[in-house]
């Protein structure tokens, strides 16, 4: 059993054509860009600052996150992050995030794979511990999964990041970058294969106050079966959702 690729198709849910559109027109070079944000995000509030800058990996772009502070001794956990790598991105504190993330160049998951990358979801929720005797002991959940599905190319998850003995947010960028890190290198081994295996961009959305999680839950168990792969959700291997959302 090994990866393969396909030609680049639309996913039946959008996800693949999102990670896959490229903008019209010129491109602008990534630090014109980054200065531009910056200088939108200084304009709107002058309190902002640059928290944190990190690199997914060797050879990718640096990720800079900003968090929309006071500037004084004594700052409250914010409420909201904004994080750029080549679309900027927005966090807010205690709301669901929607997130989507692709395979890169074109990359099928066989089931072992697949098997991995849930794993791994369910350990950040805290649903699962580390496998082996002499693994680690599992670190606290930095997040509450919702739902998770992970397709041949394109993971779903649905959950609310947690937060810190300090009261702050754990950043979606360290947990997407820790997930997607963890299980490129664990698929890797796998297959006697390196290189990257998920592309550099994810996608999100944060769910609004009249959106609903059981609506987005649903959508989730329902991907495999617009997808063709499977006739019940229940049937499909690689999908988990809390059962208090489950509605049927």
């Amino acid at each position: 059993m090994h990866l393969v690729r396909r030609p680049t198709l639309p996913h039946p849910c959008g996800a693949g054509a999102l990670a896959r559109e490229r903008p019209v027109g010129p491109r602008i070079p990534f630090w014109s860009r980054l200065v531009e944000h910056v200088h939108w995000s200084l304009t709107r509030n002058p309190a902002a600052v640059i928290s944190r800058m990190g690199v997914a990996g060797e050879g990718a772009r640096p990720t800079f996150t900003f968090t929309f502070r006071p500037m004084s001794t004594s700052v409250p956990p914010p409420t909201k992050y904004c994080y750029c790598r080549r679309l900027p991105h927005l966090q807010k504190a205690d709301a669901a995030l929607f997130v989507t993330f692709c395979t890169g160049a074109h990359l099928i998951l066989p089931g072992p794979a697949r098997d991995l990358v849930l794993e791994q979801g369910l350990r950040e929720g805290g649903l699962r511990p580390l496998a082996g005797g002499g693994a680690p002991a599992t670190p606290p959940p930095r997040i509450h999964l919702y739902a998770a599905v992970v397709m041949p190319d394109h993971v779903h998850l649905l959950f609310l990041a947690l937060r810190d003995e300090n009261g702050w947010p754990f950043a979606v960028v360290d947990i997407l970058q820790c997930l997607k890190s963890a299980t490129a290198h664990r698929i890797n081994k796998l297959f006697h294969l390196s290189g990257p295996v998920w592309e550099e961009e994810s996608f999100d959305h944060v769910l609004r106050s009249d959106e609903s999680l059981q609506n987005k839950c649903e959508y989730i168990r329902q991907n495999p079966v617009k997808a063709g792969l499977v006739q019940k959700p229940e049937d499909y291997r690689w999908l988990w959702v809390a059962p208090e959302l489950i509605t049927e």
